[in-house]
């Protein structure tokens, strides 16, 4: 974070100094609100630019057993843009190396999801789940590791969650 606030500082500074630079081609016709304008578009733009990429530079850092297999897209009112072109805001990682089938009987594996979630600190978030294969049915682990029913979902038949882990 405090990168990314350097980085947005140091932005509107070239932009302010470009902005500088036209007035002074301009022999000072052009008005003196481009400076504060180019520099808050210069910082705007740097923060707009980091949050479409934010994802993208996530997905490099991941290991090779970290696959995504959902994201989720949203906007706010304090990003209309995001309106127009959604970005990912979350997204859902399986380790493939967690994936561990208890008992060879059953076609039940355990597996750790990873939550990653844009914010002013990126937060991510670890949880086991148990995942039934033949009936599609997800159930996420409490610390005590006893089943969470209440948060118990059916999966689709086309679920990129379901065809990794059943198939390890």
């Amino acid at each position: 974070m405090f990168w990314t606030f350097v980085a947005t500082v140091f932005c509107g500074l070239g932009a302010a100094g470009i902005a500088l630079s036209i007035r002074a081609i301009t022999r000072k016709k052009a008005p003196k609100w481009i400076i504060p304008a180019f520099a808050g578009a210069g910082m705007l733009g740097y923060l707009i630019y980091m949050e479409y990429t934010w994802f993208d530079l996530k997905q490099t850092q991941l290991p090779e057993e970290a696959v995504v297999v959902s994201t989720e897209e949203y906007g706010a009112p304090w990003r209309p843009w995001a309106y127009v072109v959604p970005q990912v805001a979350a997204f859902t990682v399986l380790d493939t190396k967690s994936v561990v089938r208890d008992d060879p009987e059953q076609n039940i594996v355990r597996f750790s999801l990873y939550r990653f979630e844009q914010s002013y600190t990126d937060a991510v978030s670890q949880k086991m789940y148990l995942l039934n294969c033949d009936t599609r049915e997800l159930v996420p682990l409490n610390s005590e590791k006893s089943l969470d029913t209440s948060a118990l979902r059916i999966l689709s038949e086309d679920d990129q969650l379901l065809a990794l882990a059943c198939d390890q």
